[in-house]
């Protein structure tokens, strides 16, 4: 009787949950005849737009922040991120413009995750048509759309996914002569899904000399590793050719050394470019048949997962940042376990020979590699960008050491700073007072690092 007593119980609840779903698929149902009765889905979402709080009334971001997350089907939609981010932060993802250039493997993922977390303002360019290959990595093509504009073909399936978004189409080039044009309208970040060298760069350079905020996709192609895959500032992009061509040619021609964060992959490209072939079957001179001068017309193998991937970090960092969640990406040190065991000892006889015991050094391997690694990124404390990368990051190790950032305190994780050796006999002859009088920035900045420190270890109270 117990086994049939369950049977029965669990029978009536799944009648409950199908009741339950069959009802809001009714209304969903009626919801989307009501969108579709609609003159035009465009006309829908430009009655429906707002302005974020303190933002201009007259600006053209993203939707009804209030009204539309009132709305039955949409907080159902989006209920996920709500229960994650919080109501608040979900409205600023709402409130939101994001303008995603490059609408292929990578660009296409990005910006239907971006749909999918409720953005309420796109803006999709792309000068490129859909293909058969690139079907392997698209993220909403078919090949009932092979020939159409990518940002049109985004567009028609955005709108059955979040009709809400205010979404708008570009096909067309980036370059000087539609810069304004793609980049005006305050967006709160840009997505460099590019894949040509010259047009990423001036993207870039512009992006900079605007203010705007931009996420940048290096080399996604000829890889297979997912876990190598990592956001950072574009000067520590290592094992990278796409990274390293464009930090030469925006160091080179504007005068830009970084700041700008990139996803890339630590992976070694596995293939290149495959070798150009005519109508006749020989190799022929690639450039002579370039539609887009500069653009390649050679390919490069890729696995469809890593271009997806990529894309889904790029979402992953603009939601997160634009809905305030604060991240800390794991920056990119190379160093291997001897290397941090060669900095605590070091640490040890510093203590040693400085105040005649190593008792207060309340670190072990663990917490010097974290120490090392998560706060300081494997450079000096005075040294705010990375000047070493690879085996130069391999190298530089041999010239730093931990001390205490104040002495009168003991070294433990909330305590210590990393710097070269001839930075710490200076550092040792001041006091904080000191140093915060006549190095005001780098104090606080210093200061900022420790308590991160602090609030890692739940040391806030103790």
């Amino acid at each position: 009787m117990g086994e049939r007593a369950k049977s029965l119980a669990l029978m009536g609840a799944g009648i409950l949950l199908g009741s339950a779903s069959t009802l809001f698929l009714l209304r969903l149902m009626s919801r989307k005849v009501a969108i579709q009765r609609s003159e035009n889905a465009i006309e829908l979402n430009s009655n429906t737009k707002c302005h974020a709080v303190g933002e201009d009334p007259t600006s053209n971001h993203g939707m009804a922040c209030a009204d539309i997350l009132s709305d039955d089907i949409v907080s159902e939609q989006l209920s996920r991120n709500i229960q994650f981010l919080g109501l608040e932060s979900q409205h600023k993802v709402i409130g939101s413009y994001v303008v995603v250039i490059g609408l292929g493997g990578v660009g296409s993922h990005a910006a239907s995750m971006l749909l999918r977390s409720g953005i309420g303002r796109l803006l999709l360019v792309d000068f490129d048509q859909v293909s058969l290959s690139s079907l392997n990595r698209h993220a909403v093509a078919t090949r009932s759309d092979v020939g159409t504009p990518k940002a049109s073909c985004l567009k028609e399936h955005f709108l059955s996914i979040f009709p809400e978004c205010h979404i708008e189409a570009k096909v067309m080039l980036y370059d000087s002569s539609s810069e304004d044009e793609i980049l005006s309208g305050h967006p709160d970040f840009v997505l460099d899904c590019i894949d040509n060298i010259d047009t990423k760069v001036a993207l870039l350079a512009a992006c900079v000399r605007r203010g705007l905020k931009v996420l940048s996709a290096m080399g996604a192609g000829a890889r297979a590793d997912p876990t190598r895959i990592r956001v950072a500032d574009l000067r520590e992009s290592t094992n990278d050719p796409l990274s390293r061509s464009v930090r030469h040619r925006l160091k080179k021609t504007y005068g830009i050394e970084g700041g700008i964060p990139v996803v890339f992959s630590l992976e070694k490209p596995k293939a290149k470019l495959l070798p150009f072939k005519g109508p006749s079957g020989e190799e022929e001179n690639p450039s002579a048949y370039q539609i887009v001068p500069g653009f390649r017309v050679r390919i490069i193998p890729v696995l469809g997962t890593i271009p997806a991937i990529f894309g889904q970090v790029m979402a992953s960092y603009v939601v997160t940042q634009l809905a305030g969640l604060q991240i800390h990406t794991e920056p990119v040190v190379s160093l291997d376990l001897d290397h941090y065991r060669t900095l605590h000892q070091r640490l040890i006889e510093h203590e040693e020979s400085l105040y005649g015991t190593s008792e207060l050094v309340q670190v072990d391997v663990d917490e010097v590699m974290y120490v090392t690694k998560e706060l300081w990124h494997g450079r000096s404390a005075r040294e705010p960008f990375p000047k070493d990368v690879g085996r130069g990051m391999w190298r530089s190790v041999n010239e730093l050491m931990l001390v205490r950032w104040d002495r009168e305190k003991p070294a433990s994780v909330s305590n210590l700073v990393l710097l070269k050796f001839k930075e710490v006999d200076e550092h040792e002859s001041k006091t904080l007072d000191e140093i915060k009088a006549h190095e005001p920035e780098f104090f606080t900045s210093v200061s900022a690092v420790l308590k991160q420190a602090e609030e890692d270890f739940g040391l806030q109270h103790q």
